[in-house]
């Protein structure tokens, strides 16, 4: 039987490479996107090439009413949930703290961390509910142990927080057999860096990695997978950084 994975944020960069490495190693997918319809929907046909089924989950993690209709959704069409890839997230324009407005952080928090706890309060009730376990992987950011001075600290925040999140759910779960991970990515070839006004920001920034690179979506994909699969058994409440050393 094909395991049911949960992906946010799943129409491009890491939720979307994570899909359809996902689908290829023989999970059903339930692909959650908030506004990119073409890119979630180019991820699904992917996917189903790949021998998955694909659930295409329009919702702002965001919002509780949203997210209810999305569980709902996912309830009907597969009746359980194995894992999640709790990915959705956002960045703003590059700035300093002093530049930081009420609505920007509110907006920081209410996705990057509410809305994933929320994500995660609902997966866990499901699994806790089928009895046999489950794996959660949280994305959080190489930025939460750099702090990204004069460009993203609200971001680097909101990821700090999905840091100790990671570890609290961990140890509350995990007497139910559900193991909560994440993985923190360091400078990742995505769309993220032009949402924040800076599109060139990993390469121009790849000469401060030791490994002298920027990474892929596709390297990131297959740490998580790795967090999701038996082979990380004995693994919970741990950040694992794919950051090339940085």
């Amino acid at each position: 039987m094909r395991r049911i994975c949960l992906i946010t944020g799943a129409s491009a960069g890491i939720g979307a490479a994570t899909a359809r490495l996902a689908a290829e190693r023989g999970y059903d997918l339930a692909l959650n996107y908030r506004t990119d319809h073409a890119g979630a929907a180019a991820v699904a046909d992917d996917c189903q090439a790949a021998g998955a089924q694909a659930l295409l989950c329009p919702a702002d993690v965001a919002r509780p009413d949203e997210l209810s209709a999305m569980f709902a959704a996912i309830d009907a069409r597969f009746g359980r949930i194995d894992a999640l890839v709790n990915n959705a997230g956002i960045v703003g324009q590059t700035a300093g703290v002093t530049d930081l407005t009420h609505d920007r952080l509110r907006r920081m928090f209410d996705v990057n961390v509410i809305g994933a706890m929320l994500v995660a309060k609902e997966t866990v009730l499901r699994m806790q509910a089928q009895g046999q376990g489950g794996a959660i992987v949280n994305l959080s950011s190489a930025a939460a142990r750099i702090g990204s001075a004069n460009q993203y600290v609200d971001y680097a925040a909101s990821k700090a927080a999905i840091d100790i999140f990671t570890k609290g759910l961990g140890e509350e779960v995990a007497p139910d057999n559900i193991r909560v991970n994440g993985v923190r990515p360091g400078l990742i070839e995505t769309d993220i860096h032009a949402k924040g006004g800076e599109p060139d920001r990993a390469r121009r920034m790849a000469h401060m990695v030791p490994i002298r690179r920027t990474g892929s979506a596709q390297e990131v994909a297959r740490a998580i997978l790795f967090l999701l699969s038996d082979e990380a058994s004995y693994v919970t409440g741990t950040m694992l950084d794919v950051a090339g050393g940085r």
